[in-house]
């Protein structure tokens, strides 16, 4: 696997925010969205290739690194994109056999039918400020558990908002899974809040605790 870094940290967003958490973050993404805020993990850089291929490429090197961090079991498979990593699933099978409990993050715009039920996907919905509107498959919500997995909007503007709402009405879905969150530093969250309460969502408002805190 191509790998950008892999660090001990606290879980910004999802419904496991706050929580300590180790986190794989993979090199390659599909997409170049707006306002991405780890454009350094969209492509490895050949000056660092030779070194991570050699270090942590093979998921049992992946497996060896985060044990170094003994405080949780939580762990997040991030990216760029990971399913464009062709042996996650041999990362996969290997945390389970070891007892992490999985979150995938991923952009929703690859496959999500071999994903196993054991991990937890938090899957983006891009909006139109992001610049792919039209690059989430519908065909995954057909493997989204509202009782494990999570649907992610970020949203940049209130353009965003009304997508985010006219969207969730055509496909008929609602609840607590559903996460809606702010760029950091774009609109103010308040504005978010104010319509979502006046519109009534059935959604989870959240914030990246990560950055409001001042850590990674």
């Amino acid at each position: 696997m191509q790998i950008s870094e892999i660090f001990f940290s606290i879980q910004g967003e999802s419904v496991y925010s706050g929580l300590p958490c180790v986190f794989i973050r993979t090199f390659g993404c599909n997409l170049n969205c707006s306002y991405c805020d780890t454009g350094y993990a969209k492509h490895c850089p050949h000056s660092q290739r030779d070194i991570w291929d050699d270090l942590y490429c093979a998921p049992s090197s992946i497996l060896k690194e985060i044990k170094q961090f003994p405080h949780t079991r939580l762990v997040q498979i991030t990216g760029g994109e990971p399913l464009l990593q062709s042996d996650i699933y041999e990362l996969f099978d290997l945390l389970k056999q070891n007892d992490f409990q999985i979150l995938l993050e991923t952009n929703g715009t690859i496959d999500l039918s071999n994903i196993p039920d054991y991990v937890c996907k938090i899957v983006d919905i891009k909006t139109p400020s992001s610049g792919y509107p039209e690059s989430f498959l519908l065909s995954n919500l057909c493997y989204i558990n509202p009782s494990k997995d999570n649907l992610k909007f970020v949203l940049y503007d209130l353009n965003d908002y009304y997508w985010m709402k006219n969207f969730l009405s055509l496909q008929k879905i609602s609840g607590q899974h559903i996460l809606v969150s702010t760029v950091f530093n774009a609109i103010n969250p308040k504005t978010i809040v104010d319509e979502i309460l006046k519109d009534g969502l059935d959604v989870r408002f959240q914030l990246q605790l990560h950055k409001y805190v001042g850590i990674r």
